[in-house]
C-alpha cells in the first residue's frame, strides 16, 4: 500500500541521526521546499559556560506537528493540487533555543538568495537566484520565531507560526513576512481576565518567564487586570535558567513557592513555557498546594502535566486553547505510521517515556494507544494549520502577498489574517477533571469580539449531575459567580479596625483605625472624624472635643485677675493722692500733671489683663497687645518727660543746657514719643491685625489669638524696648544729681526691670504650647506695670503719707546746699 510505503520513505530521512550541522532533521526533495522549525525537545544543556549542545525533553506534541506538516504534503502531492510540481520539505528539531533556530533557518536558506540581498543596489537583486523554500512553518515559542522573523525577512520568505502568540510579532514594520494561525497573546490575556472577572476573582498572582512571551504576556495581564481593579498579589518572572537543574534555579522554585504559599491569590496565572511549569506543578504536588490554576495555551492541554501522579494535589486547573478542529485522517495516519516501518524518534519516545503501561505492545499498538488514549491530541493539530499550507501552495510564487489575502471558511470558521498577520480565530475554555485520570474538557469559549461563552446546558449538567468535587465547584462558580471565593480572605473585625491591604498583598487585614478616624464595626472603611472631633479610645466613635482656653476659674488667671484688679486700686489710690497733694514738691518732681497721664496708662495696662480671660474674639484679640503697647508707651513717655524736666534743672553747663532746654517741653515730647507708637499699632490694626484662632490638638480645641502679622509685634515691643533703654540712660546720668526723691534711681531700676521682663518673655513665649501662652503676656504686662507703680510711684506716695516734713520747699533747698557743699561748691540762697 501506498502509505506504508509513504511512511517508510519519509521516516528514512527524518531519523534520530543529527545531519551535518548537527541539527536533527527530516527532508524530502521537492520542485518546490516547504521549511519546518519544531522543537522536538524543549531543553538544552546550555549553562554560562561555553561547550557543546545537546538537547533533551522530548516534546511528542511538537512530533506530532511535525507529523501534520508532513501529512499535509503527501496530501497535496497525491491530490496534485500543483500540476508538474512535485512538493518537498526541510523539517529541523530546534530544541526551543534561539542559537539552535537561526542555525537551522540559515541551513534553510542556504544556497539561495542571499539574505543580504536587501543590500545590494536594485539592478543587481534581479540577477539572484528565487529562493527555493517559499515558506518557513515555525517556530513554536515566540522568543525564537522573533529570532527566526528577523532572518527570513531578508529574503521575502513568508514564516507562518503555529504557536507563537507574543504581541510583537504583529509588527509589521519589524516583522513584515510573519503571520500566524493563532491569536496573539492581547487576545489571550483579555480572556484570562474575562475568566477571573466571570468568576468573581478579587485577587490573583501572575507567573511570567523571561522571553518574549512570558514577560509581555505578564504585562499585558497586568494592564487588563488594574483596568479591571483587581488586585496582583505578586508578579514573579522566571529567570532563564529555572528550567535547569542547579542550585540557582532551586533557590528561584523555592522563592516562588513561598510566595504561593503565603499568598492570598484566588487563582495563580502561569504565562510560561511548559518546560518551567513542569517544575511548579511537581512542586505544588509535593506540598499539596491545591490552588486554582489558569494555564496558558502553552500547557492548558499538556499530556505530560496533566498525567503526573498526584496532579489533583495541586488543586484545579483551567486553561484556554486556540480553537482546534479535528485534521481529517490524520489519526488513521499516526495509527499506521508503526506498519512495516523503524521510526528511531518515536521507538526513543515509547522507550523513556512511554504511555501505556502494557509494556508487551508492538510498537503499533503503542502508536494506537498514544492515538486513543492522548485526550484531545488529534484536535490539537489545528486543521487551520493544514488548510493554511493547502491555501498557500496552491498559491503563485508570490507567496507573501497571496498568504496576507487569505480568506476562507473551514466548519464554519472564518479565517483571514488582519493588517498584522493575524488571524480572527477564538480561545476555548478548558478545565480539567481529576478523577482516576485527568480528562480536559472544553467548559466554554471566549471569541475576541464576544467575550466569554459558556453553555447554559453545561452549567445544568455540572450544578446537578456532578461526578466530583472539583466539577460541582466549578457549576458552582458558574451558576453563581457572586457569592463563591476559594480563598477568600476576608475577615470580620472589631469596632475600630478596618480591612487594609497589608505588606503590598491582596488579603485584606484587620488594622486599628488611625487617630482621630472611626469605624463602627465589620471591617468598614476608616472615616475622619470631623473638625471638633476625636475618635474614642476604642475608635468605633468620634466625640466632640472640649474648648481649652483660660478661664475664670483657673487658678493662674485668678492670681493674674488678683494682681490686675490690686492694680487697678493702688492707681485709682495713687490718683486720689496726687490729686490731693497736686501742689506740693513731690508731685511737681515727678513731673507735675504728667503723672496723671502715667497713671492713667497704667491703670489701662492693668485693666488689659481681663482682655486675655475667656474665648477670646477677634475684637478681644485687637485690643489686648496693641492697646497695652500704644498706653505703655505714653507712659514711658511721661517718665522721659520728667527725666529731661529734672536734667534741665540741674544743668549748669551751658553749652548742654542749651539744647537740653530745647527738648524740655514735655507736651511735645510726650505727644511725639507716643505718637509714633500709635501709628505703628493704628498701621498693625489696619493691615493685618492680630485674630481669633482655633489650633486643633487631639483632644482639645485651643482658642487664642493670633498675632497677624509678627513684625508689627516685634517692632512694637522693640520701640518699648528702645524708650525704656533711652530712659534708663537718662536715669542713670541723673543719679549724680542732688535729688532729694531718688527720682532717678528710681526710674532707673524700673526701667531695668521692664528690660528684664521682655527679654525674658520672647523665648518662653516662643517655646511656650497651650493656653498659658497668652498668660505669659497678662503676666509680662503686669509686671511691667507694677515695675512703674512700685519703684516709681509708690515711693512718693509714702512721703506723702509717712514724710512729710520733707515734702516742702525748705527741705528741698536744705538737702540741695548740702550736696553742693559737699563738694566744695557755694551755693546761693534766692529767696522768692
Amino acid at each position: 500500500m501506498f502509505l506504508p510505503w509513504f511512511f517508510v520513505s519519509i521516516m528514512s530521512v527524518f531519523h534520530s541521526c543529527s545531519g551535518e550541522n548537527g541539527l536533527l532533521r527530516a527532508y524530502s526533495n521537492g520542485d518546490i521546499i516547504i521549511g519546518g522549525l519544531f522543537p522536538l525537545h524543549s531543553k538544552t544543556n546550555r549553562t554560562t559556560t561555553p561547550g557543546p549542545l545537546s538537547c533533551s525533553a522530548y516534546d511528542f506534541q511538537n512530533f506530532l506537528r511535525s507529523q501534520v506538516m508532513i501529512y499535509a504534503i503527501r496530501e497535496i502531492n497525491q491530490l496534485k493540487v500543483l500540476p508538474n510540481f512535485t512538493i518537498g520539505y526541510d523539517i529541523y528539531d530546534t530544541c526551543g533555543d534561539v542559537s539552535l533556530a537561526i542555525r537551522a533557518t540559515l541551513e534553510l536558506l542556504r544556497n539561495q538568495s542571499d539574505p543580504q540581498c536587501c543590500l545590494l543596489p536594485a539592478k543587481d537583486q534581479s540577477a539572484l537566484p528565487e529562493p527555493k523554500v517559499k515558506v518557513v512553518i515555525g517556530e513554536r515559542y515566540s522568543e525564537v520565531s522573533i529570532a527566526v522573523a528577523r532572518i527570513v525577512a531578508l529574503s521575502s520568505v513568508a514564516q507562518i507560526s503555529y504557536a507563537s502568540t507574543s504581541e510583537q510579532l504583529s509588527k509589521k514594520l519589524k516583522f513584515p513576512t510573519f503571520l500566524r494561525t493563532i491569536s496573539s497573546d492581547e487576545h489571550q490575556t483579555k480572556a484570562i481576565a474575562e475568566l477571573v472577572r466571570q468568576f468573581n476573582w478579587k485577587s490573583v498572582a501572575i507567573v511570567g518567564s523571561d522571553d518574549e512571551y512570558g514577560k509581555y504576556g505578564s504585562d499585558r495581564l497586568e494592564y487588563n487586570f488594574q483596568n479591571m481593579k483587581i488586585c496582583i498579589e505578586f508578579i514573579e518572572i522566571l529567570p532563564g535558567y529555572f528550567s535547569h537543574n542547579s542550585s540557582e534555579s532551586h533557590k528561584c522554585l523555592t522563592d516562588l513557592l513561598d510566595k504561593i504559599i503565603n499568598s492570598s491569590a484566588e487563582a495563580i496565572i502561569l504565562f510560561t513555557k511548559t518546560s518551567n511549569v513542569e517544575l511548579i506543578m511537581k512542586a505544588a504536588i509535593t506540598h499539596r498546594l491545591n490552588r486554582t490554576w489558569i494555564a496558558s495555551d502553552t500547557w492548558s492541554t499538556s499530556s505530560g502535566i496533566s498525567a503526573m501522579q498526584g496532579i489533583k494535589l495541586a488543586g484545579q486547573v483551567f486553561g484556554f486553547i486556540s480553537k482546534r478542529n479535528e485534521v481529517p485522517g490524520f489519526k488513521d495516519y499516526v495509527i499506521s505510521m508503526g506498519n512495516g516501518s523503524s521510526n528511531t524518534i518515536l521507538q526513543d519516545y515509547l522507550n523513556h517515556r512511554a504511555i501505556c503501561s502494557n509494556q508487551s505492545e508492538t510498537e503499533n499498538s503503542s502508536i494506537t494507544c498514544i492515538a486513543n488514549r492522548q485526550p484531545g491530541w488529534v484536535q490539537a493539530m489545528s486543521a487551520l494549520k493544514l488548510l493554511t499550507i493547502y491555501f498557500c501552495l496552491c498559491l503563485s510564487p508570490q507567496l507573501l502577498m497571496a498568504v496576507k489575502k487569505a480568506n476562507f471558511t473551514v466548519n464554519t470558521t472564518h479565517i483571514f489574517f488582519d493588517a498584522n498577520g493575524d488571524p480572527s480565530i477564538g480561545y476555548d475554555i478548558v478545565y480539567w477533571s481529576m478523577n482516576n485520570s485527568t480528562d480536559i474538557k472544553t467548559i466554554g469559549e471566549y471569541w475576541p469580539n464576544g467575550g466569554i461563552k459558556i453553555p447554559h446546558y453545561l452549567i445544568s449538567s455540572f450544578f446537578y449531575f456532578p461526578e466530583s468535587f472539583n466539577e460541582y465547584y466549578v457549576a458552582l462558580i458558574l451558576f453563581c459567580p457572586s457569592k463563591v471565593t476559594v480563598y477568600n480572605c476576608s475577615k470580620t473585625c472589631e469596632p475600630g479596625q478596618e480591612l487594609r491591604l497589608q505588606h503590598k498583598g491582596c488579603c485584606r487585614e484587620c488594622a486599628p483605625c488611625a487617630s482621630g478616624e472611626f469605624s463602627p464595626g465589620n471591617g468598614t472603611k476608616c472615616e475622619r472624624c470631623g473638625e471638633g472631633q476625636y475618635s474614642s479610645p476604642k475608635k468605633n466613635e468620634c466625640w466632640n472635643k472640649s474648648d481649652e482656653f483660660l478661664g475664670w476659674t483657673d487658678p493662674f488667671i485668678i492670681f493674674l485677675c488678683v494682681l490686675g484688679v490690686s492694680g487697678i486700686i493702688i492707681s485709682i489710690v495713687f490718683a486720689i493722692l496726687f490729686l490731693i497733694y497736686h501742689s506740693t514738691p513731690i508731685v511737681k518732681a515727678v513731673g507735675g500733671y504728667l503723672c496723671f497721664l502715667e497713671l492713667f496708662s497704667l491703670l489701662a495696662c492693668f485693666c488689659l489683663t481681663f482682655s486675655f480671660v475667656g474665648i477670646p474674639t477677634n475684637l478681644s484679640c485687637m485690643v489686648g497687645l496693641p492697646l497695652f503697647g500704644m498706653v505703655f508707651s505714653l507712659c514711658i513717655s511721661c517718665i522721659l518727660a520728667n527725666l529731661l524736666q529734672i536734667l534741665v534743672g540741674f544743668s549748669f553747663d551751658l553749652r548742654i543746657g542749651s539744647w537740653m532746654k530745647k527738648l524740655n517741653q514735655p507736651v511735645a515730647v510726650v505727644t511725639i514719643v507716643s505718637g509714633i507708637q500709635l501709628i505703628l499699632c493704628v498701621l498693625w490694626l489696619y493691615y493685618c491685625p492680630p485674630f481669633l484662632h482655633k489650633q486643633m490638638f487631639e483632644k482639645t480645641i485651643l482658642y487664642q489669638c493670633n498675632k497677624g502679622c509678627t513684625g508689627y509685634f516685634i517692632a512694637m515691643l522693640t520701640y518699648n524696648a528702645f524708650l525704656a533703654l533711652i530712659c534708663f540712660l537718662f536715669a542713670f546720668k541723673g543719679k549724680q544729681l542732688p535729688d532729694l526723691y531718688k527720682n532717678a534711681s528710681l526710674i532707673t531700676t524700673s526701667m531695668l526691670l521692664f528690660l528684664i521682663v521682655w527679654i525674658l518673655f520672647i523665648p518662653i513665649y516662643i517655646n511656650l504650647i497651650g493656653k498659658y501662652k497668652i498668660a505669659i503676656e497678662s503676666a509680662a504686662i503686669l509686671i511691667s506695670s507694677y515695675s512703674i507703680l512700685g519703684f516709681h510711684l509708690a515711693p512718693k506716695c509714702y512721703i506723702m503719707v509717712f514724710r512729710k516734713e520733707i515734702n516742702n520747699e525748705n527741705a528741698i533747698t536744705e538737702y540741695i546746699r548740702k550736696h553742693y557743699e559737699q563738694r566744695g561748691m557755694a551755693v546761693i540762697a534766692i529767696c522768692n
